[in-house]
């Protein structure tokens, strides 16, 4: 009999990894082979991207305890179209779209005319210095770490909402130009107050 445990004992393990193949082979195939890449995204990868009309990467505001602000990002249009954002909106403050220009040899900031174009297939930054997003008047402090909802409404119609995290910043000193309709007080820059 000494033969037969031994021959037992050497097909058990041959046995044993048979079948954790099968499972492994059949819990792999569990789920659907058609799942999108940004289905199976972690939670923090699809809080920087929303989706709708268009995609917002790295969506930020900048911190400040009162006066304004502004809300910054990628804006990411996949689509064939090209889209216009012709406003935004969030509950902290009354919101512009403003762009950066060239006014008597002096960057100034002001709204932009005709709002802020995404072209089809492309991206378009919202940063210090360039086009974004205008807080005008934070009715309470915005500290670093807080998340603001906000919402744009496109040309269409269409609306979108995104989260962005409040994050200290203390670049881009624009001012604004003289003939700006709501002109904040004179002297009044991008900075964050203190």
């Amino acid at each position: 009999m000494p033969s037969t445990t031994q021959a037992g004992a050497r097909r058990r393990p041959a046995a044993l990894l048979a079948t954790a193949a099968l499972l492994a082979v059949g819990v792999g195939g569990c789920g659907p082979s058609d799942t999108p890449p940004s289905a199976t995204a972690s939670p923090s990868a699809s809080a920087n991207v929303a989706t709708g009309v268009v995609g917002i990467r790295d969506p930020w505001v900048k911190a400040a305890d009162k006066g304004m602000t502004a809300a910054f990002g990628t804006l990411v249009n996949d689509g064939e179209t090209d889209v216009t954002i012709t406003g935004a909106s969030t509950e902290v403050s009354p919101m512009e779209l403003h762009e950066m220009t060239m006014k008597d040899g002096k960057m100034v900031m002001q709204v932009k005319p005709g709002g802020i174009v995404v072209k089809a297939k492309s991206t378009h930054a919202l940063e210090p210095g360039g086009d974004h997003l205008m807080l005008m008047d934070v009715k309470r402090p915005v500290q670093p770490g807080d998340e603001l909802t906000f919402t744009l409404t496109f040309a269409d119609s269409r609306t979108q909402t995104f989260t962005a995290v409040a994050k200290p910043f203390t670049g881009a000193q624009e001012s604004y130009a003289p003939d700006h309709g709501a002109s904040p007080t004179p002297g009044m820059s991008m900075s964050p107050a203190s």
